[in-house]
C-alpha cells in the first residue's frame, strides 16, 4: 500500500518586537502564500486524512491559511524536533491514515525529506537540499504503514513553491 506524505514548512513569519519565537505569527506575505499552499494541496493531492502541526503559531496560522481540512494533532515535540524525532512522530500515525500533512520547520523538513528518499539525483531533491522556503510543500510517496518509515523508504514525487 503506498501512503502519501505532505510536509509543509510554514509561512512567511513576522517578527514583532517582544514577541517570543514560538509566538511569531505570520507575515501579509505568509499568510497569502499558506492560503496558496493549501489551494495546491487540494487540487494537486489526495484528500488529507491526518494532520501533524506543530504548536508555534506560525506553524498553525499556516494551516487556518491553508484551509485543509482534516484531523489535527498539535504537537510541541515538533516545534525543535529533529529529522530522527519528526519520523518518530510520524510512526505513531494510525494505519488508517493514507495521506498524513505535516507543518513544520526548517532545518527539519529537509533534512527530513533527504533522509527519507531513495533517489538524490532528481530535480526536486535538488531543490530542496538547496532550499526549502517558507511555505513549500515536499510531497513524498511511503510504502508500507508509518510504523515502517525509515532512511532510504520514500520517494520524492514533487516539490512545490507556492508564490
Amino acid at each position: 500500500m503506498t501512503r502519501t506524505l505532505i510536509l509543509l514548512r510554514h509561512g512567511k513569519s513576522a517578527y514583532p518586537d517582544d514577541v517570543d519565537d514560538h509566538e511569531r505569527p505570520l507575515s501579509p506575505r505568509g499568510r497569502r502564500e499558506a492560503g496558496l499552499a493549501g489551494r495546491w494541496i487540494r487540487a494537486n493531492l489526495p484528500e488529507v486524512d491526518a494532520v501533524l502541526c506543530s504548536t508555534a503559531t506560525r506553524t498553525r496560522k499556516t494551516l487556518a491559511e491553508a484551509a485543509v481540512e482534516a484531523p489535527v494533532e498539535y504537537r510541541n515535540s515538533l516545534y525543535h524536533a529533529d529529522p530522527e524525532s519528526l519520523v518518530a512522530e510520524i510512526r505513531g500515525t494510525a494505519d488508517d491514515v493514507q495521506t498524513l500533512l505535516v507543518i513544520g520547520h526548517e532545518p527539519t523538513l529537509s533534512a527530513t525529506v533527504l533522509g527519507l528518499i531513495t533517489d538524490h539525483s532528481t530535480d526536486a531533491a535538488h531543490q530542496v537540499a538547496e532550499k526549502f522556503p517558507t511555505s513549500a510543500i515536499a510531497v513524498l510517496t511511503v510504502s508500507g504503514s508509518w510504523s515502517e518509515l525509515s532512511r532510504g523508504t520514500a520517494e520524492l514525487v514533487d516539490f512545490h513553491i507556492p508564490r
